[in-house]
């Protein structure tokens, strides 16, 4: 059997940079695509709720009303900037959008206040958007228990008494993100997402590229052995992944403002495990696929779940038993607790050691895989 041929495998790498480095299209897409996804996804994917639009009928016009509008607005949650004299006014206004929540003041709210009574303030919230209706009935609910405690405080005062105290209190700390920004949690997250997108496409459309120029039948044919071909053809994108990595690593520290806590050093090699996964993936994608209109198609049925099962967005513990087993057999799963673990709470290998040994699994498998199809095609 003939050994591995270093030359031949040179001769293939240089071959290969020299194409992509011509193919100016696929450099666009190499760099510029990278950058792209993780502004645009870094911006559109976020899920803090903030000033929502807010209309209200103050049919009090005290000042303990006004107070109470002043502090809905103090809360950032609520922009109560629409008056109106009316249900029909509220109802224009949910009808169009315009506003998420009204609040209506009762005409007695003041003198309820002032006096030793209980004043009632309705609120109604558009619940199309469950998460901005959650946020929103929050908000309300703190202003109006803040509101109401701070009542009844004064009137203890003022009958002499002392400052009540709440017989429970809880004292909440958040760790890892205190602000609870939506970018801490996505930035991390989109790296492992666009390095999947961009450098399993990219090796797909390389493969198959070959195979309609009918250039792959030219190389079957010369004494270059398969290995020496599938290595010279995946080595160029690990390089190419490097870059992305590195470019999403800077706009993330640098432009969203999340460092990371942990080791960058761990962080790159992981990132190098998750590469080989998924050069494995575009791989398998090309040998099955013959154009690359099927390439492309392959490739997006591996980006939807991705994004839906992996926990990009949503939390896997909520997802049914089967979709949580569907979300296991991604190997950007994962990645992603790896990212945000060394992202966001700085822990090494004594804590991400089973998903490390889960992505070595995947890449061991995957690219024996399809170096085994690989292979057979070639053959």
């Amino acid at each position: 059997m003939e050994r591995f041929s270093w030359t031949r495998f040179q001769a293939i790498l240089r071959k290969e940079f020299q194409q992509i480095i011509r193919d100016r299209p696929s450099i666009g897409l190499a760099i510029g695509m990278p950058v792209m996804l993780l502004l645009l996804f870094g911006y559109a994917v976020n899920t803090d709720v903030d000033h929502l639009p807010a209309v209200v009928w103050d049919q009090s016009m005290s000042q303990d009303s006004r107070a109470f509008i002043s502090a809905l607005r103090n809360s950032t949650y609520l922009d109560p900037d629409y008056h109106v004299r009316g249900y029909d006014e509220i109802g224009r206004y949910l009808d169009s959008a315009d506003a998420r929540v009204a609040v209506i003041i009762p005409p007695d709210y003041g003198k309820q206040v002032q006096g030793n009574g209980s004043a009632t303030i309705q609120v109604l919230v558009d619940g199309s958007d469950p998460t901005a209706a959650r946020a929103a009935m929050n908000a309300v609910q703190t202003v109006g228990f803040n509101a109401g405690w701070d009542v009844q405080a004064e009137r203890l005062a003022a009958q002499g008494g002392e400052k009540p105290r709440l017989p429970v209190q809880v004292e909440t700390r958040v760790w890892y993100n205190p602000d609870m920004k939506s970018a801490v949690f996505n930035v991390p997250g989109l790296i492992g997402l666009i390095l999947q997108n961009v450098v399993a496409m990219l090796t797909a459309f390389s493969m198959v590229r070959e195979k309609e120029r009918g250039t792959m039948e030219q190389l079957v044919v010369t004494p270059i052995r398969p290995a020496e071909l599938m290595l010279g053809k995946l080595l160029p994108f690990v390089f190419i992944g490097f870059v992305s990595l590195t470019m999403v690593l800077l706009i993330g520290i640098y432009w969203f403002e999340v460092p990371p806590k942990g080791s960058v050093v761990l962080l790159f090699f992981l990132s190098t495990l998750f590469l080989i996964t998924i050069l494995a993936v575009g791989l398998l994608v090309s040998t099955v696929a013959k154009t690359q209109l099927q390439a492309m198609q392959m490739t997006f049925l591996l980006i939807l779940p991705s994004i839906l099962l992996s926990g990009f967005v949503f939390p896997r513990e909520t997802m049914p038993a089967f979709l949580q087993g569907l979300g296991g057999m991604l190997p950007l799963t994962y990645f992603l607790i790896i990212v945000r673990g060394i992202f966001l709470k700085g822990v090494g290998l004594q804590y991400l050691w089973k998903e490390t040994l889960l992505l070595s699994g995947f890449a061991i498998g995957l690219f024996f895989l399809a170096a085994k199809k690989f292979r057979k095609n070639l053959d």
